[in-house]
């Protein structure tokens, strides 16, 4: 494969294509979840979640969907989407935005998403995780 012919991830649909649609970005946000719940360090964010995990899951799924280029199943169910206020209620440092870049990593491993892909979106996860800490 020619550089030419490489996916341009970040342009138009390739990404959310790339992810498996909405079908494989619910399997991505479901393998995360899992991980949250089981990894040690992740208990912190994990109990910052409700006992009932079904809307948190929705909402990353559908807020990937859009934010991977596909369409925004976030803003139809939800309204429209500001990381940082969304995420002010709860006490996000560096540990927690690292557990939860932890979290997504593992569930990439799990998925069969091209390795270039998995590691253009974790990279581009950081962004988002970044911008949700909200103390040093």
């Amino acid at each position: 494969m020619t550089e030419s012919e490489k996916p341009q991830y970040g342009e138009g649909d390739v990404s959310f294509r790339a992810a498996g649609g909405e079908t494989g970005i619910r399997r991505l946000v479901d393998s995360f979840y899992d991980y949250m719940g089981k990894l040690p360090e992740a208990e912190a964010i994990f109990e910052m979640h409700p006992a009932d995990l079904e809307v948190s899951r929705d909402k990353l799924a559908r807020f990937l969907c859009g934010w991977l280029g596909g369409p925004r199943l976030y803003r139809e169910k939800y309204g429209p989407i500001a990381i940082p206020s969304a995420h002010r209620h709860l006490e996000i440092g560096p540990a927690e935005r690292d557990a939860w870049l932890l979290c997504m990593e593992k569930a990439l491993e799990e998925q069969p998403y091209d390795r270039a892909f998995k590691q253009y979106l974790l990279e581009q996860l950081a962004v988002p995780a970044e911008f949700s800490r909200n103390k040093d």
